[in-house]
């Protein structure tokens, strides 16, 4: 469980995230939404140890997150940034560097490690790229590759910066159902989204972030009857039902 205790984080010079409390459960999806500039990002690399807080408190299954060194919080989070670069190497040599956290010296990977990255190959259904060049894969097939990464890094947590950019609908469904199935295995997944019909079909529960203020929490039901995406995004949120559940889109806000 992570548990942030009044955290306040800056981007640069400029204070981005103020007195945020928040906790993060095992086994749910939760999804960090807001405009441009709101935090989302600054939040996930605050999580993952990347930048430090001004203020606050991070807890790590009830351990303060700057007590425990990289390789400790590496085997407990694992972050997958937005912008990545793309390494000319296969796809399994690729998921392996999420073995990184249990390697001892010298660094060789073991029967284990390339045991659990096919495993998470498979997993999300990409184990025939395991050959593969990542610079010769589709995005989207590059994008699974980066979720086994995760997956094989075995980690609690999950941390996705919008996991979903640039992929079509098919890619997105796909991460989103692999996030779902992360959450199911009873893991903590994170994700920065800026598709407010895909966060409120998959999530457990959303953050909405917006002017430092704290944030508003609930579950996609509450989030959507509140009327917060509303406010903080000035538009209109409708939905429709349908027998595969709630449909959600936005119209211009009068």
């Amino acid at each position: 469980m992570i548990q942030l205790r009044n955290v306040s984080a800056q981007y640069g010079s400029r204070t981005v995230l103020r007195n945020l409390s928040l906790d993060i459960y095992p086994g749910e999806v939760l999804t960090i939404l807001g405009p441009n500039g709101s935090g989302k990002s600054t939040l996930l690399r605050t999580i993952a140890g990347l930048q430090p807080t001004v203020e606050g408190q991070i807890l790590v299954d009830n351990t303060p997150a700057h007590q425990l060194t990289p390789r400790q919080l590496a085997q407990r989070l694992a972050f997958l940034p937005q912008s990545r670069t793309v390494p000319n190497i296969t796809a399994l040599r690729m998921v392996l560097h999420g073995r990184f956290p249990y390697l001892g010296y010298p660094r060789r990977y073991r029967g284990r490690d390339y045991q659990a990255a096919k495993q998470a190959l498979e997993h999300v259904g990409a184990l025939e790229l395991a050959d593969r060049p990542v610079p010769s894969l589709s995005g989207g097939q590059r994008q699974k590759v980066y979720l086994a990464m995760a997956l094989a890094q075995n980690t609690q947590t999950i941390l996705m910066d919008e996991p979903t950019t640039y992929l079509d609908i098919r890619h997105q469904l796909d991460v989103m159902k692999t996030a779902l199935g992360m959450a199911d295995q009873g893991k903590s997944v994170v994700l920065v989204l800026h598709d407010l019909s895909l966060a409120l079909r998959f999530s457990t529960r959303i953050a909405v972030l917006a002017n430092c203020k704290a944030p508003h929490v609930g579950t996609p039901e509450e989030i959507f009857v509140s009327g917060a995406l509303d406010r903080v995004f000035g538009v209109e949120l409708r939905r429709f039902d349908t027998p595969q559940g709630w449909q959600y889109y936005c119209e211009e806000a009068r």
